[in-house]
């Protein structure tokens, strides 16, 4: 079975491309930037160039492809036109997919997105979702909640660096998971028909709120965090603020996006299809992992400092 992934220096991406080279698949990664893709390439991957902007350049790179994994999508923050890739770009791929006659096509989207209308890259996640499922494609659609990988720029380093922990006032318990599991969980979806037609929340087996994170990471940095909170209530008001100013878009959509959090009830729907085998890596393993490589590094370089100094003063 040969597999174009479609993000595949990203994040979640790069641990799908690394899964699926591992239990022996033929991997093509869709690529705008070849440079990029490097690392990629020296893992086993074979690079192709494409970009979802660009139609034409889609139907060459599904020569010979089985299934297509779409894990590209746009940032909040990116000056990237976000409906021309997660919209107009996505549309390309799935037309182009029906020609090619693709096998399956994986696609992500985000947990709750049906529950929050109005947020721009979270409505255009959903209108793909209705499309693909309209498109008479075998798909199968990860809804995910969110990464441990992203926890640390948003809590572990401002931590460790004596910074603000920025929170939303009564932010909803979130069920983050780790990427090489939810990769581990794509590639399982692949063996299996009970995945076909099928969608599924990406979560992990236990919700964190925002202030048990930062418990965590106090304990096992041995830290104190300086938290700040921004009550829902002001959220809108400032994204209404920010949109009168177009060099401010980008600061309104974040704003916008971070509503998403509010109490809702998460559903874990046929998780058992996708995790079958996975014993899955807890929060608490991962940055205790995170924490204790940190604190080892840094009690390296206090030795090595120190060192230097007794012997400027023995001279």
């Amino acid at each position: 079975m040969s597999l174009l992934i479609i993000g595949g220096t990203g994040t979640l991406g790069r641990q799908i491309v690394k899964q699926a080279l591992d239990e022996g698949y033929q991997v093509k990664c869709l690529v705008r930037n070849l440079r990029r893709g490097t690392f990629l390439r020296d893992w086993g991957a074979e690079l192709v160039y494409g970009d979802l902007s660009i139609p034409e350049t889609i139907p060459p790179t599904l020569k010979g492809i089985s299934v297509i994994i779409d894990a590209s999508t746009v940032r909040p923050t990116d000056d990237y036109n976000a409906e021309k890739i997660d919209w107009q770009g996505k549309i390309a791929l799935i037309e182009a997919a029906k020609l090619a006659n693709i096998k399956k096509f994986i696609f992500f989207s985000v947990l709750n997105a049906a529950n929050n209308p109005g947020i721009p890259l979270l409505d255009l996640k959903l209108k793909v979702e209705r499309y693909l499922q309209n498109s008479g494609l075998n798909y199968t659609i990860f809804r995910c909640s969110g990464f441990f990988q992203g926890l640390i720029n948003q809590y572990a380093i401002p931590i460790l660096e004596k910074q603000k922990v920025w929170l939303l006032g009564d932010s909803a318990p979130i069920s983050y998971l780790d990427t090489q599991d939810a990769a581990k969980s794509v590639i399982n979806s692949l063996v299996t028909s009970k995945s076909d037609y099928k969608s599924f929340a990406l979560v992990g087996s236990k919700a964190w709120t925002s202030q048990e994170i930062i418990s965590l990471c106090e304990r096992l940095s041995g830290e104190t965090a300086q938290v700040s909170y921004i009550p829902f209530i002001a959220i809108g008001a400032l994204r209404k603020f920010f949109r009168l100013f177009e060099f401010t878009w980008n600061i309104s959509d974040r704003l916008q996006f971070s509503e998403v959090l509010k109490p809702s009830k998460q559903v874990k729907d046929n998780q058992d299809v996708v995790f079958k085998s996975i014993e899955l890596l807890t929060l608490e393993q991962y940055l205790q992992e995170y924490f204790g490589q940190i604190l080892r590094k840094l009690k390296e370089v206090n030795y090595q400092q120190s060192q230097r100094k007794g012997d400027i003063s023995f001279l």
